[in-house]
């Protein structure tokens, strides 16, 4: 299979939207992004990934992000000089998102993707959940973690995500109107998750732009 979309995956922790998007990468000889979206960021701003790291998919207080979307909106997108480290993460990853998606069709996971690329026509973007009970026997298996440890996980790990997403973005996390797709994997599994996003891709491509009418 080919395809020339860009899919982002936003994803509750232990819904599988890392192997989800891993797949369908596979499926369509495209490349996935998730933690590769660090070290681009770090190596194309010459900040230490590990700071990268430090901060990823951690919100930062309010006046922060305002100074960020300021200078973003006036064009310094590539001016990390004299600023806070906060806001030069900020820039050097959403920076890196756009020019991943420059590249040609890939799987961008996490990291307000789909925010960074709204601009962009041949984008997908899908929220991937699952049942509480299936994650925390995801996560408990993976970690060789007690159900209550693996609770706890989960619910700091969404916490952390939804703060991030909810600050940088003008969307809601894991609402329904905040994306295109939205798939439970605790019913279809990885494979069958995988497939659905796929079919619905290629179906989306086959339709010409002036006919998706409703």
């Amino acid at each position: 299979m080919k395809t020339n979309t860009i899919i982002t995956i936003g994803r509750e922790f232990g819904s599988a939207g890392r192997e989800i998007g891993k797949r369908i990468a596979d499926d369509f000889g495209i490349k996935l992004y998730d933690k590769e979206m660090l070290a681009r960021a770090a190596k194309e701003s010459g900040i230490c990934e590990e700071i990268f790291e430090s901060h990823d998919e951690k919100p930062t207080n309010s006046f922060l992000y305002s100074l960020v979307m300021d200078t973003y909106s006036m064009g310094y997108g590539n001016t990390y000089t004299d600023m806070p480290i906060n806001h030069k993460v900020f820039l050097a990853q959403f920076d890196a998102i756009k020019k991943i998606a420059d590249e040609g069709p890939c799987i961008l996971v996490g990291r307000c993707a789909d925010y960074a690329l709204e601009s962009y026509k041949n984008v997908v973007t899908v929220f991937i959940h699952a049942d509480l009970d299936a994650r925390i026997r995801r996560i408990a298996r993976i970690y060789d973690l007690t159900d209550a440890k693996a609770k706890d996980l989960i619910v700091k790990t969404d916490k952390k995500r939804s703060s991030y997403y909810n600050y940088y973005t003008n969307k809601k996390w894991s609402d329904a109107e905040s994306y295109e797709l939205c798939l439970n994997s605790a019913e279809l599994g990885v494979e069958g998750t995988a497939k659905m996003i796929e079919q619905y891709v290629m179906m989306k491509e086959s339709i010409p732009r002036a006919d998706r009418k409703i």
